[in-house]
């Protein structure tokens, strides 16, 4: 073959290409914007789960310190008792 013709023959298909380029993207585009879409909603539902999680959390930590707070009165002068018999009982160094 010529090298004219097979330059006219590449811009053909190159022209053709083009021309064709909006029909063979479409379905790709429209599988992005799904997949976009998928991921916001799990996203989404990733977060909704992550701030129930803490949300938890905080009225588990709230109720342990109300707990504490309530029974401060029993365990403060236990924990000093405590704290007492064991400054008291030191055990010598061995070395």
């Amino acid at each position: 073959m010529k090298t004219a013709l097979k330059i006219a023959l590449f811009l053909v298909l190159g022209l053709v290409a083009i021309k064709l380029c909006p029909l063979l993207l479409a379905p790709a585009m429209v599988g992005v914007v799904v997949m976009l879409v998928v991921g916001a909603l799990m996203l989404a539902g990733v977060t909704a789960v992550a701030a129930a999680g803490l949300t938890l959390a905080g009225l588990l930590l709230a109720v342990a310190l109300v707990l504490l707070a309530v029974l401060s009165p029993i365990w403060v002068p236990v924990l000093a008792v405590i704290g007492l018999i064991s400054l008291f009982r030191r055990r010598p160094a061995t070395s």
